[in-house]
This record gives structure tokens, C-alpha cells and sequence, in this order.
């Protein structure tokens, strides 16, 4: 029996928060070792390539309107990203900028309401404040202490927003209504090639950025450490990245309503328990807090959708009793 494309979307989506708490692993190793966004470029750009290289037959095909959707949202993307990765190199603990950043899935909604004049659900407007109150909770250990890493981590959940939106309308066929009443319908660009024009476009992004920020030489003359970053980048390129984002693309692309958001919420848990085990790292009572906050605004902001799942899934343990 087939599984519903609904269903294949969100368990593709459980599979990408795995490779994404991973990616956090390899981009905090890699950033200790060269200048972040440098880091961000070689990724990106070896990323897209590589998915380039499987969709060429796709990329033949698109039109110029699609391709200048895809370099959209790969522009946001990329943007997105330089601060993330900013924040990583900052930030002194992994598991709570990944918490900040998780924060990106509530302002979905804010962000298609400002920029699509979408009307938010109500959950939105309620998990807005028990957010903010966790990241108080993060800033506030022992009085104001904000980190210059949690300010680049909240810029870059805020443009995440962003990017999941258009990503997710550049995924899917969309019914335009133009001027005089007129309906067009815009096609898809395929997963694949948006995807690969996506990441490319990201890795153009912040390698402009680093040519002008950051020294180049010291990492393309650093011997057997040159070795290791190699090793990094190609790990955060093919696992964290090529694979990461294709699933995610692919998965947006099969269903417009699917609880991608939802299961979205599970990465930052995944970090937390990876950056435990592989960094060795904790947190005090009043970060679990703030972390704990964060969640609990993840979980209201998607209250609807987390009730139709667990009402579809007690209806079928009670008919299988039945």
C-alpha cells in the first residue's frame, strides 16, 4: 500500500532535523579551523554543484523565470546563513543557538503575513511571547548577558522564515491573480534544480562576503590542518547539505499542507543531545529553562496541526482495538 505524499513528506522531514543536528557537529569543527564564511562558500558551492551535476537534465529545462525564482530564494537563503554561521562561530554553546535559531518556525507565519499578506493563526500570535520569554531566560543568567552569537542566531531564524516560505511556494504550483481579475498558474521549479541553483546561489552569497571580510591564506596554507577542513567541508557538503536540503525540498514539494513545520521543531532537540555527546557540553538550570520556553512556543505556535495528528493517530489505535 502506498503511503500518502503527506505522509512521505514528513517522514523525509524526520530525516532531514537528523542530518541537520549533524550539520551543527561538522560546521562547529569546521568554523575552529578557518574563517566561517569561507567555510559556508566552499560547502555550498561543492553542494550545489554536486546536485547540479545529478539535475542537470532539470536545470536544462527551466525557463528564465524559474531560475530567477530559485537565485530569490537562494539570496534569502544565503543571507540566512552568513548569520547563522556567524552565530556559530560567536556563540558559546551549540545546543542553545540551535534553540534561537529553531525559533525561525514561529516567525513562518508572521513573515508570509507580512510579505504575502497571509492571515496567521492565533497559535502564532500566543507562542510569539512565551518565546520571547525564552530567550530572556538565555540572556539573562546572572543579569543581562546577551552574547554577540544569540543576536547573529536570531537574525538568521528571522530570514530562515523567510526562506522556508519562498522555498516552499517555489516548490509548489501556485494560482496567481493578476490585475483586471485574470488567473495564471505559475509551475514548480523542480526540486532538484531548485535545490542546486539554491545552494550555488548561497555559496555565491557568502563567498562575496568572505572575499571582502576575511583572510584566505592562512587556510589554503595550513598543511595537514588543510586535511582535516578538506574533510569537514566535504562531510558538511554531501551530508549536511546536498543530501539535508534535496530531502527538504523534495519533501516541501510533496505536499503544501503536510506538518513539515511541525517536525521541523524536533532539530534543535537533536542538537542539543548530539552537541551533549559530541562537544561534551551542558547547560545551567536557567538555560534549560530558556530552552525549554523556546520549545513549548514551537509546540503552541503548531498546536492545530499537532492535534489533528494525535486525533488521527487515537482513531486508529481505536479501530484497530475495534
Amino acid at each position: 500500500m502506498a503511503l500518502p505524499s503527506s505522509t512521505k513528506s514528513d517522514l523525509l522531514l524526520v530525516c532531514v532535523t537528523l542530518l541537520a543536528a549533524v550539520s551543527w557537529m561538522f560546521s562547529k569543527e569546521a568554523v575552529l579551523l578557518m574563517p566561517p564564511l569561507l567555510f559556508m562558500c566552499l560547502r555550498f558551492l561543492l553542494a550545489g554543484l554536486i546536485l547540479a551535476l545529478v539535475g542537470h537534465r532539470q536545470l536544462r529545462r527551466m525557463n528564465r523565470d524559474k531560475y530567477w525564482r530559485s537565485v530569490q530564494v537562494g539570496m534569502v537563503f544565503g543571507t540566512a546563513m552568513s548569520f547563522w554561521i556567524m552565530g556559530l562561530h560567536y556563540g558559546n554553546h551549540v545546543g542553545e543557538g540551535a534553540f534561537i535559531t529553531s525559533l525561525g518556525v514561529v516567525l513562518v507565519p508572521v513573515m508570509a503575513r507580512l510579505v504575502f499578506k497571509e492571515q496567521p493563526p492565533l497559535s502564532t500570535w500566543l507562542a510569539l511571547p512565551v518565546a520571547v520569554c525564552g530567550l530572556a531566560l538565555l540572556s539573562l543568567d546572572g543579569g543581562f548577558q546577551a552574547e554577540l552569537g544569540q543576536f547573529f542566531f536570531l537574525a538568521s531564524a528571522m530570514i530562515f522564515a523567510l526562506f522556508f516560505t519562498l522555498n516552499t511556494r517555489a516548490a509548489n504550483n501556485a494560482t496567481i491573480t493578476g490585475s483586471g481579475g485574470r488567473i495564471t498558474t505559475r509551475e514548480r521549479v523542480p526540486a532538484l534544480a531548485l535545490t542546486s541553483v539554491v545552494l550555488v546561489t548561497v555559496g555565491l552569497v557568502t563567498g562575496t562576503a568572505s572575499l571582502l571580510l576575511e583572510p584566505w591564506r592562512p587556510t589554503f596554507h595550513s598543511g595537514e590542518v588543510g586535511l582535516v577542513i578538506a574533510a569537514w567541508v566535504i562531510a558538511s557538503a554531501t551530508l549536511g547539505t546536498a543530501a539535508r536540503f534535496f530531502l527538504q525540498t523534495y519533501a516541501q514539494s510533496l505536499s503544501m499542507h503536510s506538518h513539515g513545520v511541525v517536525i521541523m521543531i524536533l532539530e534543535p532537540m537533536w542538537t542539543a543531545l548530539l552537541a551533549a555527546l559530541w562537544f561534551g557540553e551542558t547547560m545551567n538550570a536557567t538555560q534549560l529553562g530558556g530552552c525549554a520556553m523556546i520549545f513549548l512556543a514551537l509546540l503552541v505556535n503548531r498546536w492545530g496541526a499537532i492535534r489533528r495528528v494525535l486525533k488521527r493517530w487515537i482513531d486508529q489505535r481505536r479501530a484497530a482495538r475495534a
